[in-house]
């Protein structure tokens, strides 16, 4: 199955990806895996202001199938939060990157960036896992 990984963004091998804007990083899950996840009916996000390790699990996403932890993907503060998911959920599945994004965190550590997977790698990640 083809799933989309825009070549602009950043990812985890746990699935989240991380648009930068400055000093600022957007994240979300990827397309594969709102898929793996199927319906969405709950996203539980973390408070503005907290600061996390990166790593740290900092959410739950529920959907018909699975609740599913997710992970901050980078060191750093939540800064704002999408309130759609709140009343709109399945804009997970809908559009994971753009209108279904997450959170965005003020970066405290940039060269943790170094570690994160390019589109393509990503791509060789999930065909992996679509293999096995």
């Amino acid at each position: 199955m083809d799933f989309k990984v825009p070549p602009d963004l950043k990812y985890t091998k746990s699935h989240e990806w991380v648009r930068l804007e400055n000093e600022i990083a957007v994240m979300g899950i990827t397309d594969y895996a709102q898929n793996q996840l199927s319906d969405v009916v709950y996203v539980e996000l973390p408070k503005i202001g907290e600061i996390f390790e990166k790593g740290s699990i900092i959410g739950e996403i529920e959907s018909v199938k699975a609740v599913d932890e997710f992970y901050m993907p980078l060191s750093g503060e939540i800064i704002e939060l999408n309130d759609y998911l709140g009343n709109r959920p399945e804009l997970v599945n809908s559009s994971p990157y753009d209108e279904g994004w997450f959170l965005k965190i003020k970066i405290n550590n940039p060269s943790e960036l170094d570690i994160f997977l390019t589109a393509f790698q990503y791509q060789e990640l999930i065909q992996g896992e679509e293999n096995q």
